[in-house]
């Protein structure tokens, strides 16, 4: 049996804490199945985000006659985007694991693993290993929803549809949430005709209600978009997939495409890790229960990223990484702060968010501020054509505390941070915003002017 200082199951943001332990002199088990640096790295956000820019530029350039400017987008080539994309990651990838295989204290498993007793692993064909201290990072995996015919055909999970070899000339998608939004709009971009098929009666459902209103609106335009309907049929005809829905009335749709991307969510990668042999809690959805302090039921052993299911993001879990590092490696006991957690979807137009949506303030029967400003009432959104853009604030209506806001239009990911500082500071008021000077016409004055609206707004919305 190898018996190890700190065992690490997962190499994406766990590689972090494996890392950091090793720089302090512990002998480290890392244990990963596939590529180092996790979902982020291979399968999520670099691949990704970096292939969504060049959605970016054939957007750009297919609207330059708006600006006055000819332009026009001519062949694409795909598969040299995706294969440039895919070695630069896959290159990250290779030099992280190098990086583990080089350090002294670092042993490294690529293998599977599934608990066998507290702190106790089974990796690979048979052989344990043991810590005195033990971090679960395994991460999430797509949900395969239970649809009729699904297993009789190849279709593709958002691993699969960042390295495609070639362009379908039809996709449908299985799905409306984030990862439906980001691909589908990749894939249009570049001249692929997308349906996506989602459940929810908006897209983008978990965001506040009028950014999911008008992100689907603005999807319809570029997308065949069914929402409210539930998939219940995939069949095969030659190479065409189709695709069978049904809405709460059960009333049929089919949709056609020669590619299927099944974009459901993500579940805990904890039903082959066998937890509970290890006395470790996990909720009804899979995800390991961690406490303040990312500790979980069992005594020396912490969780952090998508396998605890508190936020699942990249951001999130390197937070989460510095709490395991203070509290597992230095012995400390330091809460998590979220207070300034925030997300974005990289869609065109770009989404973001913080806090509360106005459902669920509504929901807490919280009293609550609404201040709104349209990219189009200021210098740069006008300037950008931009119609649909927005920003969202909704504050307490006394003490001028932020809830939450919401945007959606360009930028939108970089527009949230002077929110996210101003609750990081502790302070998270209106004031925060207002008091700041923003630099003349920049596109932040379109935040600057949403909550100079707070203060203007005398009526209270009563839940």
């Amino acid at each position: 049996m190898g018996d190890f200082d700190v065992v690490v199951i997962g190499g994406g943001t766990g590689n972090k804490v494996a890392l950091a332990a090793a720089e302090r002199g512990l002998d480290v088990a890392l244990i990963e199945r596939g590529p180092i640096g996790g979902t982020c790295v291979n399968r999520g956000c670099n691949p990704s985000k970096t292939l969504i820019h060049r959605a970016d530029i054939a957007e750009t350039i297919a609207r330059a006659d708006e600006f006055g400017i000819e332009g026009d987008v001519g062949e694409i080539d795909f598969e040299g985007i995706v294969h440039e994309v895919t070695e630069t990651v896959d290159g990250k990838s290779e030099r992280m694991e190098q990086t583990d295989r080089d350090h002294d204290n670092i042993t490294l498993y690529r293998e599977e693993a599934r608990f066998v007793d507290e702190r106790t692993l089974e990796v690979g064909s048979g052989e344990r290993v043991s810590g005195g201290k033990v971090v679960v990072a395994a991460g999430a995996q797509p949900v395969v929803p239970p649809v009729d015919g699904l297993d009789a055909v190849d279709y593709l999970t958002s691993a699969d549809a960042l390295r495609l070899d070639s362009q379908p000339e039809r996709m449908v998608i299985i799905g409306g949430g984030y990862i439906a939004a980001e691909l589908g709009y990749f894939y249009e971009a570049l001249g692929t005709s997308v349906a996506i098929v989602g459940r929810s009666d908006l897209l983008l459902s978990n965001e506040d209600r009028e950014v999911a209103a008008t992100f689907t609106e603005i999807a319809r335009r570029r997308h065949r978009v069914y929402t409210g309907h539930e998939a219940t049929t995939v069949s095969r005809n030659g190479e065409e997939i189709t695709v069978t829905a049904e809405d709460k009335d059960g009333r049929e749709i089919s949709v056609t495409g020669d590619a299927l991307l099944v974009a459901a969510g993500r579940r805990p990668n904890t039903d082959s890790l066998d937890p509970e042999a290890a006395g470790i809690d996990v909720d009804d959805r899979g995800f390991v229960k961690t406490n303040e302090y990312l500790e979980t039921s069992a005594e020396n052993v912490w969780a952090q990223g998508d396998i605890a299911g508190n936020y699942q993001f990249k951001h999130a879990a390197d937070r989460e990484a510095k709490y395991i590092e203070t509290n597992a490696l230095d012995g400390e006991r330091e809460a998590v702060d979220y207070s300034s957690m925030g997300h974005a979807v990289f869609t065109s137009p770009q989404v973001a968010g913080t806090g509360r949506t106005e459902a669920e303030l509504r929901g807490d029967g919280r009293k609550y501020v609404v201040g709104r400003c349209a990219y189009a009432d200021t210098v740069m959104g006008k300037a950008l054509k931009e119609q649909d853009g927005f920003v969202k604030v909704l504050a307490a209506p006394d003490e001028g505390t932020i809830l939450g806001c919401h945007i959606i239009g360009p930028d939108a990911s970089t527009l949230i941070h002077e929110v996210l500082l101003s609750l990081a500071s502790g302070s998270g008021t209106i004031s925060d915003v207002t008091d700041t000077i923003h630099i003349h016409p920049t596109l932040s004055k379109v935040v600057l002017k949403a909550f100079e609206d707070v203060n203007r707004t005398d009526s209270v919305e009563n839940p």
